[in-house]
């Protein structure tokens, strides 16, 4: 593998740039000029460089099955952090063990920039990067790190709705419905009603682009530098359509906590329209907003099909996403 040619910026995927754009270095980067290329090989490659990713990753405590590694900007070079030091990004390379492994990075960097940029979801910054053989890999900022390197705190829906895999099983972060996160969010925010709506839309994403990785650990709520907590930046957005056989939803039960079946569902098997509708009227959402807040997600998106066109997917997984895209579209339309 060599280093790509670079024709897009591979933070915000604008048109011009053969590395990061002025807009992503102030977003990410805090304006400094930090190059798109670690100062790393991956890991199989290099034995020094492996025993230094060994080392980062027992110290690192962000939970998941993907390989995450903590990185800090030390002037303006990204670096693996030492012992006792608090990093400021989350590396995320190539993961193993799925269906077209090596578009990964691209493919979770796209569908954090669809949600933000189309669609103005709150997301965690993010950008791609790449090792020095060209293999790319996903680089986020952490939110829960302020400037002066200490934490806000953060607390995940597993830890919220009291889920463990010692008292719920393995499979404990998708045994739940996302109107029981609703409920969660009505308990433990004091501004639910705009955070119920964001829940809402972000729920909305993840059908559409089919992101069946939108478990119980991947929502959280983030402390407020008034103390109080809200919806954290959605993270861990990607369309794992793209690398497994999955279901519409990741979480068991679905968007209710009982067994409510639209038309669309009772006639095709199919999530449609009316199922949001009723998931909004749940949420507390008047009619007049729910459609507002519904309308991009109904209508087609000229600039979603030119960033997939822009992003680092391959050709032929720009077409797999382009096309699951338009499917689900259709679904939602449908009724």
């Amino acid at each position: 593998m060599s280093l790509p040619e670079i024709k897009y910026c591979p933070g915000t995927l604008a048109k011009g740039f053969d590395t990061y754009s002025r807009t992503c270095l102030k977003k990410i980067f805090n304006g400094k000029k930090v190059s798109h290329i670690l100062p790393y090989d991956p890991p199989r490659l290099n034995e020094e460089d492996a025993e230094r990713f060994m080392e980062n990753r027992r110290r690192i405590s962000i939970s998941g099955v993907q390989e995450k590694l903590s990185l800090i900007l030390d002037k303006n070079k990204l670096r693996l952090t030492n012992e006792g030091e608090q990093g400021n990004y989350i590396l995320k390379p190539i993961p193993r063990d799925l269906k077209k492994v090596d578009q990964v990075p691209a493919n979770e960097h796209l569908t954090m920039q669809i949600a933000n940029q189309v669609y103005s979801i709150n997301t965690a910054e993010n950008a791609l990067i790449f090792f020095k053989n060209g293999e790319p890999a996903y680089i986020t900022k952490r939110f829960d790190v302020k400037d002066d390197n200490t934490k806000l705190g953060i607390e995940d829906f597993a830890t919220l709705a009291g889920k463990t895999a010692e008292n719920a099983g393995p499979d404990f972060k998708y045994k739940y419905s996302y109107e029981e996160i609703a409920e969660l969010v009505r308990k433990f925010v004091p501004a639910y009603v705009v955070e119920l709506e964001k829940l809402f839309s972000l729920v909305v994403f993840n059908y559409l682009f089919s992101n069946g990785d939108a478990h119980l650990k991947n929502f959280s709520l983030l402390e407020t530098l008034n103390g109080d907590y809200i919806l954290s930046p959605a993270y861990d957005l990607i369309n794992t359509r793209i690398h497994v056989d999955d279901t519409d939803f990741a979480l068991d039960d679905g968007l209710f906590e009982d067994s409510f079946e639209s038309k669309e569902m009772k006639k095709n098997g199919r999530v449609g329209l009316e199922d949001f509708q009723e998931f909004a009227k749940r949420l507390g959402i008047k009619e007049k907003r729910r459609d507002k807040l519904l309308a991009p997600f109904l209508s087609r998106q000229q600039l979603v099909e030119s960033l997939i066109q822009q992003s680092f997917l391959n050709d032929q997984t720009k077409r797999a996403y382009l096309l699951h895209y338009q499917t689900k579209r259709n679904q939602l339309n449908a009724w």
